[in-house]
């Protein structure tokens, strides 16, 4: 068995239930999956510090997902502002949108572990618990990562544009 297999034996389990807990749903899980591998194994020989195999699977896995939002984004942008202009003013679908793109905006400008940590808690939905285990660290370090990201971009958002 290669170095590869292994780790694919090893991994593949566990970056597919990372990928169901961001997805919620199987069958995405399942396409990400192999796409995260796919792409580890073109670049397996660049991967450094074989000790941490699994953070560079993560984050594999989570640019995989993603993108994926982003090209799901692209189709159901129309469906999604139909949804939603039945409930809301014009005025409002303009405000939710214009705040949505500058938190946004804050949370790309925030460095790492702040960024990653709050948008696997928010977004990925994953309990801080399984937020810790991907980062190899306590539980505590990714309490205290999260409370801090969200008092960075608190500030930020502050700092410019007085919300």
């Amino acid at each position: 068995m290669t170095e590869f297999e292994t780790v694919y034996t090893d991994f593949s389990d566990f970056i597919y239930k990372y990928l169901l807990k961001l997805s919620q749903s199987p069958c995405v899980a399942e396409e990400l999956t192999q796409e995260t591998f796919f792409r580890a194994y073109i670049n397996f020989s660049s991967l450094k510090d074989k000790e941490r195999v699994s953070s560079w699977l993560c984050s594999i896995a989570r640019n995989a997902f993603f993108a994926y939002l982003k090209e799901q984004k692209r189709y159901d942008g129309f469906a999604e502002e139909a949804a939603v202009a039945g409930d809301e003013t014009p005025e409002e679908i303009v405000i939710r949108k214009e705040l949505s793109r500058r938190a946004e905006e804050c949370l790309r400008r925030l460095e790492e572990p702040y960024r990653e940590v709050f948008m696997l808690s928010v977004f990925g939905e994953m309990s801080l618990k399984e937020i810790s285990e991907i980062y190899g660290k306590s539980e505590s370090w990714a309490r205290v990562t999260f409370y801090r990201a969200k008092q960075k971009l608190k500030e930020r958002m502050n700092q410019k544009y007085g919300l």
